[in-house]
Protein backbone atom coordinates (compact mmCIF):
# COMPACT_ATOMS: atom_id res chain seq x y z
CA UNK A 1 0.00 0.00 0.00
CA UNK A 2 1.05 3.88 -0.33
CA UNK A 3 2.69 5.22 2.16
CA UNK A 4 1.48 8.69 3.73
CA UNK A 5 4.23 11.48 3.48
CA UNK A 6 5.04 12.36 7.70
CA UNK A 7 5.51 15.74 6.79
CA UNK A 8 4.82 18.39 3.92
CA UNK A 9 6.14 17.81 0.84
CA UNK A 10 7.69 21.47 0.52
CA UNK A 11 9.56 20.01 4.06
CA UNK A 12 11.47 17.24 2.49
CA UNK A 13 14.76 17.14 3.26
CA UNK A 14 17.17 16.26 -0.28
CA UNK A 15 20.58 15.28 1.26
CA UNK A 16 23.74 14.68 -1.54
CA UNK A 17 24.31 11.10 -2.26
CA UNK A 18 27.97 9.80 -1.51
CA UNK A 19 29.39 6.39 -2.55
CA UNK A 20 27.94 4.88 0.77
CA UNK A 21 24.61 4.67 -0.79
CA UNK A 22 25.05 2.56 -3.53
CA UNK A 23 23.14 -0.31 -2.10
CA UNK A 24 19.99 2.09 -1.19
CA UNK A 25 19.91 3.11 -4.76
CA UNK A 26 20.37 0.06 -6.11
CA UNK A 27 17.68 -0.98 -3.95
CA UNK A 28 15.17 1.84 -5.23
CA UNK A 29 15.59 0.63 -8.68
CA UNK A 30 14.80 -2.87 -7.67
CA UNK A 31 11.65 -1.38 -6.04
CA UNK A 32 11.01 0.42 -9.60
CA UNK A 33 11.42 -2.98 -11.52
CA UNK A 34 14.54 -1.61 -13.16
CA UNK A 35 17.77 -3.85 -12.85
CA UNK A 36 19.75 -3.22 -9.78
CA UNK A 37 22.68 -2.28 -12.27
CA UNK A 38 25.24 -1.45 -9.14
CA UNK A 39 27.87 -1.25 -11.99
CA UNK A 40 26.20 1.90 -13.55
CA UNK A 41 25.24 3.62 -9.74
CA UNK A 42 29.33 3.11 -8.81
CA UNK A 43 29.75 5.32 -12.08
CA UNK A 44 27.20 8.15 -11.69
CA UNK A 45 27.65 8.12 -8.46
CA UNK A 46 31.43 8.63 -9.01
CA UNK A 47 31.11 10.98 -11.58
CA UNK A 48 28.36 13.14 -11.03
CA UNK A 49 26.31 14.26 -7.97
CA UNK A 50 23.74 12.16 -6.12
CA UNK A 51 20.82 13.69 -4.80
CA UNK A 52 18.51 11.61 -2.60
CA UNK A 53 15.46 11.88 0.32
CA UNK A 54 15.63 9.30 3.17
CA UNK A 55 12.97 7.40 3.42
CA UNK A 56 11.52 8.12 7.39
CA UNK A 57 10.54 4.94 8.14
CA UNK A 58 14.33 3.36 7.22
CA UNK A 59 13.78 1.94 4.69
CA UNK A 60 16.41 3.36 2.14
CA UNK A 61 15.60 5.77 0.17
CA UNK A 62 12.23 7.41 -0.49
CA UNK A 63 13.72 9.28 -4.05
CA UNK A 64 16.74 9.69 -6.20
CA UNK A 65 18.48 11.25 -9.00
CA UNK A 66 22.05 12.21 -10.16
CA UNK A 67 23.38 14.63 -11.90
CA UNK A 68 26.25 14.71 -14.30
CA UNK A 69 27.78 18.01 -14.98
CA UNK A 70 29.85 18.70 -17.38
CA UNK A 71 31.28 22.65 -17.00
CA UNK A 72 29.34 25.80 -17.23
CA UNK A 73 27.61 24.86 -20.66
CA UNK A 74 25.74 21.19 -19.73
CA UNK A 75 24.65 19.11 -17.21
CA UNK A 76 22.75 15.59 -17.71
CA UNK A 77 20.03 14.67 -15.00
CA UNK A 78 19.41 10.96 -14.76
CA UNK A 79 18.09 8.01 -12.13
CA UNK A 80 15.00 9.72 -11.38
CA UNK A 81 13.36 7.18 -8.97
CA UNK A 82 10.73 7.43 -6.39
CA UNK A 83 9.78 4.44 -3.98
CA UNK A 84 6.58 2.94 -5.48
CA UNK A 85 5.33 3.31 -2.23
CA UNK A 86 5.35 6.81 -2.02
CA UNK A 87 4.67 7.52 -6.13
CA UNK A 88 2.20 9.66 -7.51
CA UNK A 89 2.51 12.51 -3.66
CA UNK A 90 4.76 15.22 -5.88
CA UNK A 91 7.93 13.45 -4.46
CA UNK A 92 9.63 13.45 -7.93
CA UNK A 93 8.15 17.44 -8.59
CA UNK A 94 10.10 18.50 -5.12
CA UNK A 95 13.10 16.90 -6.09
CA UNK A 96 13.30 17.82 -9.68
CA UNK A 97 12.55 21.29 -8.21
CA UNK A 98 15.77 21.06 -5.68
CA UNK A 99 18.21 20.02 -8.50
CA UNK A 100 16.72 22.79 -10.93
CA UNK A 101 18.02 25.41 -8.44
CA UNK A 102 21.32 23.85 -7.52
CA UNK A 103 22.03 24.08 -11.19
CA UNK A 104 21.43 27.36 -11.43
CA UNK A 105 22.31 28.98 -15.17
CA UNK A 106 23.94 25.91 -16.32
CA UNK A 107 21.30 24.15 -19.12
CA UNK A 108 20.18 20.69 -18.31
CA UNK A 109 18.95 17.61 -20.08
CA UNK A 110 17.60 14.67 -19.64
CA UNK A 111 15.83 11.30 -21.41
CA UNK A 112 12.47 10.80 -20.15
CA UNK A 113 9.99 8.25 -20.14
CA UNK A 114 6.68 8.61 -21.56
CA UNK A 115 5.48 8.29 -17.73
CA UNK A 116 8.28 11.76 -17.19
CA UNK A 117 7.75 13.68 -19.88
CA UNK A 118 4.41 15.18 -18.35
CA UNK A 119 5.89 16.32 -15.19
CA UNK A 120 9.76 17.59 -17.04
CA UNK A 121 7.32 19.56 -19.36
CA UNK A 122 5.48 21.29 -16.45
CA UNK A 123 9.05 21.60 -14.83
CA UNK A 124 9.73 23.84 -18.31
CA UNK A 125 12.11 21.07 -19.89
CA UNK A 126 10.99 20.96 -23.71
CA UNK A 127 11.77 17.71 -26.07
CA UNK A 128 14.46 18.47 -28.47
CA UNK A 129 14.74 14.74 -30.05
CA UNK A 130 14.05 10.58 -29.51
CA UNK A 131 16.26 7.88 -28.99
CA UNK A 132 15.70 4.61 -29.71
CA UNK A 133 16.26 1.33 -27.54
CA UNK A 134 17.28 -1.60 -29.49
CA UNK A 135 18.28 -5.23 -27.80
CA UNK A 136 19.13 -8.96 -28.81
CA UNK A 137 21.40 -11.56 -30.19
CA UNK A 138 23.97 -10.28 -32.50
CA UNK A 139 23.66 -12.17 -35.78
CA UNK A 140 27.78 -11.74 -37.05
CA UNK A 141 28.15 -10.27 -40.53
CA UNK A 142 28.92 -12.58 -43.90
CA UNK A 143 32.31 -12.24 -42.91
CA UNK A 144 33.08 -9.42 -45.38
CA UNK A 145 36.11 -7.21 -43.67
CA UNK A 146 35.01 -4.06 -42.05
CA UNK A 147 35.17 -0.53 -43.78
CA UNK A 148 37.44 0.82 -41.34
CA UNK A 149 40.00 -0.29 -38.73
CA UNK A 150 38.96 -0.88 -35.92
CA UNK A 151 41.09 -1.99 -32.74
CA UNK A 152 41.21 -2.79 -28.98
CA UNK A 153 41.63 0.62 -27.06
CA UNK A 154 44.98 1.28 -24.99
CA UNK A 155 45.81 3.72 -22.96
CA UNK A 156 47.79 6.37 -24.94
CA UNK A 157 44.24 6.31 -27.03
CA UNK A 158 42.60 8.44 -23.95
CA UNK A 159 43.58 11.35 -24.91
CA UNK A 160 42.96 11.27 -28.80
CA UNK A 161 39.22 10.41 -27.21
CA UNK A 162 38.55 13.11 -25.45
CA UNK A 163 39.62 15.36 -27.60
CA UNK A 164 37.00 13.70 -30.46
CA UNK A 165 34.38 13.35 -27.44
CA UNK A 166 34.46 16.93 -26.89
CA UNK A 167 33.89 17.90 -30.18
CA UNK A 168 31.16 15.77 -30.69
CA UNK A 169 29.47 16.34 -27.40
CA UNK A 170 30.08 19.77 -27.70
CA UNK A 171 31.35 19.29 -23.71
CA UNK A 172 34.47 18.40 -21.86
CA UNK A 173 33.41 14.71 -20.14
CA UNK A 174 37.51 14.01 -19.18
CA UNK A 175 36.08 13.10 -15.83
CA UNK A 176 33.77 10.28 -17.61
CA UNK A 177 35.85 8.91 -19.82
CA UNK A 178 38.83 8.70 -17.39
CA UNK A 179 36.55 6.27 -15.41
CA UNK A 180 35.88 4.35 -19.08
CA UNK A 181 38.41 2.19 -18.71
CA UNK A 182 37.88 0.64 -15.44
CA UNK A 183 33.30 0.92 -16.31
CA UNK A 184 33.50 -1.32 -19.36
CA UNK A 185 34.42 -4.43 -20.51
CA UNK A 186 35.32 -3.72 -24.24
CA UNK A 187 36.34 -0.61 -25.77
CA UNK A 188 37.00 -0.28 -29.50
CA UNK A 189 38.54 2.40 -31.29
CA UNK A 190 38.57 3.46 -35.40
CA UNK A 191 40.99 4.55 -37.17
CA UNK A 192 42.03 6.19 -40.64
CA UNK A 193 45.47 6.48 -41.55
CA UNK A 194 46.48 6.79 -37.53
CA UNK A 195 43.95 9.51 -37.38
CA UNK A 196 40.79 8.61 -34.05
CA UNK A 197 37.50 8.91 -36.46
CA UNK A 198 35.21 7.19 -33.44
CA UNK A 199 35.11 5.21 -30.40
CA UNK A 200 32.99 2.47 -28.86
CA UNK A 201 32.52 0.56 -25.53
CA UNK A 202 30.48 -2.28 -23.58
CA UNK A 203 29.80 -2.41 -20.24
CA UNK A 204 27.42 -5.10 -18.32
CA UNK A 205 23.98 -4.23 -17.28
CA UNK A 206 21.05 -6.64 -16.30
CA UNK A 207 22.42 -10.30 -17.63
CA UNK A 208 23.16 -8.35 -21.07
CA UNK A 209 26.23 -5.80 -22.38
CA UNK A 210 24.77 -2.14 -23.03
CA UNK A 211 26.85 -0.20 -25.79
CA UNK A 212 27.62 3.21 -25.04
CA UNK A 213 29.37 5.40 -25.56
CA UNK A 214 29.02 5.15 -29.87
CA UNK A 215 30.99 7.74 -31.26
CA UNK A 216 31.57 7.41 -34.87
CA UNK A 217 32.79 9.67 -38.12
CA UNK A 218 30.14 8.38 -40.46
CA UNK A 219 27.26 4.83 -40.28
CA UNK A 220 29.85 2.40 -41.76
CA UNK A 221 32.26 3.26 -38.78
CA UNK A 222 30.02 2.92 -36.24
CA UNK A 223 28.80 -0.54 -37.81
CA UNK A 224 32.38 -1.77 -37.70
CA UNK A 225 32.42 -0.87 -34.27
CA UNK A 226 29.42 -2.38 -33.06
CA UNK A 227 30.80 -5.73 -34.73
CA UNK A 228 33.73 -5.78 -33.30
CA UNK A 229 32.26 -5.20 -29.59
CA UNK A 230 29.80 -7.82 -30.76
CA UNK A 231 32.91 -10.51 -31.20
CA UNK A 232 34.14 -9.90 -27.84
CA UNK A 233 30.90 -11.01 -26.19
CA UNK A 234 28.94 -14.07 -25.91
CA UNK A 235 25.66 -11.39 -24.08
CA UNK A 236 22.81 -9.89 -25.50
CA UNK A 237 23.56 -6.29 -26.72
CA UNK A 238 21.60 -3.64 -25.84
CA UNK A 239 21.75 0.49 -27.36
CA UNK A 240 20.11 3.45 -27.14
CA UNK A 241 20.37 5.26 -30.23
CA UNK A 242 19.43 8.73 -31.32
CA UNK A 243 16.44 7.90 -33.48
CA UNK A 244 17.56 9.88 -36.54
CA UNK A 245 20.03 7.34 -37.33
CA UNK A 246 17.66 5.59 -39.13
CA UNK A 247 20.37 3.62 -41.60
CA UNK A 248 22.02 2.06 -38.38
CA UNK A 249 18.63 1.37 -36.53
CA UNK A 250 18.05 -0.96 -39.94
CA UNK A 251 21.44 -2.52 -39.79
CA UNK A 252 20.85 -3.50 -36.00
CA UNK A 253 17.69 -4.94 -37.15
CA UNK A 254 19.19 -6.58 -39.87
CA UNK A 255 21.25 -8.50 -37.45
CA UNK A 256 18.93 -9.55 -34.85
CA UNK A 257 18.41 -6.25 -32.73
CA UNK A 258 14.85 -5.67 -31.98
CA UNK A 259 13.16 -1.91 -31.85
CA UNK A 260 11.94 -1.65 -27.99
CA UNK A 261 11.00 1.65 -26.03
CA UNK A 262 11.88 5.25 -26.84
CA UNK A 263 12.52 7.77 -25.04
CA UNK A 264 12.26 11.98 -25.29
CA UNK A 265 15.63 13.43 -24.84
CA UNK A 266 14.81 17.13 -23.56
CA UNK A 267 16.82 20.29 -22.65
CA UNK A 268 16.09 23.29 -20.01
CA UNK A 269 17.54 26.70 -20.28
CA UNK A 270 18.91 25.57 -23.79
CA UNK A 271 17.17 25.22 -27.26
CA UNK A 272 19.48 21.82 -27.95
CA UNK A 273 21.93 19.33 -26.96
CA UNK A 274 25.25 20.53 -27.51
CA UNK A 275 27.58 18.92 -30.18
CA UNK A 276 27.07 17.13 -33.31
CA UNK A 277 24.86 14.68 -33.61
CA UNK A 278 25.56 13.36 -36.75
CA UNK A 279 28.23 12.02 -34.96
CA UNK A 280 26.60 11.03 -31.87
CA UNK A 281 24.99 7.35 -31.81
CA UNK A 282 24.42 6.60 -28.68
CA UNK A 283 25.54 8.41 -24.72
CA UNK A 284 27.88 6.26 -22.58
CA UNK A 285 24.46 5.43 -20.35
CA UNK A 286 20.89 6.56 -20.77
CA UNK A 287 19.61 7.28 -16.98
CA UNK A 288 16.34 8.31 -17.63
CA UNK A 289 13.73 9.68 -15.18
Amino acid sequence: MPSSLPRPITELHVRRLTPGDLVACADLSEDRGWPRDEHRWGLLLAAGTGYGVDDPDGKGLMAGCVVTSYGTGLAAIGMVLVAERYARQGIARQLMHHVIAESGDIPLSLYATAAGQPLYEQLGFSVVGRSQRVAGSFRPTDGRPPAVSVRPATAEDLRAMVLLDADVFGADRTHVLARLPAYADHIRVAEDGGRLIGYAAVWPSDRAHAIGPLVARDTATAEALVASLAEATDLPLRADIDARHTELLDWFEEHGLRPGSTTAVMTHGAADVPGDWTRRYAPLTVAMG
